[in-house]
């Protein structure tokens, strides 16, 4: 059986270590469970271990708004106190309050 514990929660605001992004996190898969397509495509010298958690993202970054998969490994807190902008953040969660975005919903 995994166990793994994932370091950063649903609402809270991450950035990419490596590139210019930022966003909330909205789902956590204790490891790796996209495609292996996906995981081929990234460059093998950047290629993050499959046995980590991975999160899904609301991401932004200067140019657009899109959802992004991301290995803890490369992310760290956003203690920024800005807002996410992205355009489906009001689908899932409340009023940006005290640096994180509250569920709208209670999960099992």
């Amino acid at each position: 059986m995994l166990k793994t514990r994932a370091k950063y929660h649903l609402g809270q605001i991450v950035r990419h270590k490596k590139h210019p992004f930022r966003g909330v996190v909205f789902d956590v898969d204790p490891e790796f469970a996209n495609t292996e397509e996906w995981y081929a495509s990234i460059p093998e010298e950047s290629r993050p271990v499959k046995d980590q958690p991975f999160y899904h993202l609301l991401a932004e970054n200067e140019q657009s708004y899109y959802v992004a998969y991301v290995s803890e490994q490369n992310l760290i807190a956003d203690y920024s106190g800005e807002p996410v902008e992205h355009p489906d953040i009001d689908d899932l969660f409340g009023p940006f309050e005290d640096g994180h975005y509250p569920l709208h919903f209670q999960l099992n």
